[in-house]
């Protein structure tokens, strides 16, 4: 079976312990500014606008766009200027709070027996700090990226949402292309790692630094879970595994999650893929990237929408079945705007998801009658919506990746 860990970092894979690492952080930075702006006032700054990030919600405006909205209206200072000045404060000051940290017994003995076993590992770190504040604290615990695959590292200029968000979960595998097979979460918070990772159905193992055993609060979590220290996770797998069991994506709190993470997902790729690929194929009959865009689009608007609306305005109505596909060669997709596309994609999406999101509990269980599916209830519905995003965004994902081979 396939494996995918993620793994928290701070006081995961590192020794870091927040009280101490961030009063000292503010510290450093607070000093690094005083000729430009008043230290307080540079903090207080820096802490609405990591506040507003934690607590973002919006699938079109990335955590850096979120800070830097609060922090610079706040901060009487020129933002190319203040982009320079943190710049250097993390190529020459940063780096000194290294002290404050240590590299975590155990750690990087699992990470290099989880890529021998051919498992994915990405690092799900809340990306509240620019990706280089990441990167070099994943030096400091001897995992350098460079020597270490790692599938994801997350940073406030590519990431949407936050821990304890769950969407946090479902934005970091939507950019890994919803890997197959079984997923784990790894960290030491309870609340930010282990609750919000299983309210999407991924299996979770807690540092309790305790030996392996049920603790409370686990009982009540709904995937599997376990607790204990580094060392314990992969014989608790190896046993665990043996149940073949996989990710459970059909409640309603991992269904909007998966749905607020696509539009967002969609966004980071856009921009890293060059444009000049967009609108290559892999093979003659396969989409590409702008016509799988527009893909989204299209059924978000003629499909999702009108169905939704209809299922909660109606009762019991009739949906006929809606065959999409042939729309790319009838609207000739590949001749479209990618960009503009994926704007209207997101835009719709929000309606949608403003709309579930007011639903009650009951609400997820108003029957209606599919061409295909026969009787059947909303959360079945929504689900499968959420089973198209993940299907076509580990299809983007496989084509980005082969376009980028054959260019």
């Amino acid at each position: 079976m396939s494996i995918t860990l993620l793994l928290d970092l701070d006081d995961t894979l590192l020794e870091n312990n927040m009280d101490t690492f961030v009063p000292g952080y503010l510290s450093a930075f607070g000093r690094h500014v005083a000729n430009e702006v008043d230290p307080q006032q540079f903090i207080d700054a820096l802490l609405l606008g990591t506040r507003h990030m934690t607590v973002n919600r919006r699938p079109d405006c990335t955590l850096k766009d979120v800070f830097e909205e609060k922090f610079f209206a706040k901060l009487p200072v020129d933002a190319e200027h203040f982009h320079q000045i943190a710049a250097q404060f993390y190529e020459t000051v940063f780096p000194s709070l290294r002290s404050l940290t240590r590299p975590r017994p155990h750690a990087v003995a699992l990470v290099e027996e989880a890529f021998r076993r051919g498992y994915r590992v990405a690092i799900a770190t809340n990306p509240l700090f620019p990706k280089t504040a990441i990167l070099q604290r994943l030096e400091w615990a001897n995992l350098p990226v460079e020597k270490y695959p790692f599938e994801l590292v997350p940073g406030y200029e590519s990431f949407h949402f936050a821990k304890p968000d769950p969407a946090y979960f479902t934005e970091m595998l939507a950019q890994m292309g919803w890997p197959e097979g079984q997923v784990v979460m790894v960290g030491d918070d309870f609340n930010l790692d282990i609750a919000s990772a299983n309210r999407v159905g991924l299996a979770t193992f807690w540092l309790s630094g305790h030996s392996p055993q049920k603790l409370p609060g686990l009982d009540n979590l709904k995937a599997p879970a376990q607790s204990g220290q580094l060392e314990d996770i992969l014989p608790w797998l190896d046993q665990w595994l043996q149940s073949d069991s996989k990710p459970n994506y059909l409640t309603p709190a991992a269904i909007l999650a998966i749905l607020r993470a696509t539009p967002a997902a969609l966004q980071s790729l856009s921009q890293t893929t060059p444009t000049s690929l967009w609108r290559l194929r892999p093979q003659s009959d396969e989409w590409c990237f702008t016509e799988l865009l527009c893909h989204f689009r299209d059924v978000e608007q003629e499909v999702n929408l009108p169905r939704l609306h209809k299922v909660i305005e109606e009762d019991y109505p009739f949906l006929p079945g809606q065959d999409t596909d042939p729309w790319a060669e009838q609207r000739n997709y590949i001749q479209q705007d990618g960009a503009q596309a994926l704007h209207l994609f997101m835009r719709t999406r929000m309606k949608l998801l403003d709309i579930l999101e007011s639903l009650k509990p009951d609400d997820w269980q108003r029957p209606f009658r599919h061409a295909i599916f026969g009787p059947t209830h909303l959360v079945e519905m929504v689900g499968i919506i959420a089973s198209h995003d993940r299907l076509h965004l580990r299809q983007i994902k496989n084509v980005i990746r082969e376009v980028a081979l054959l260019s």
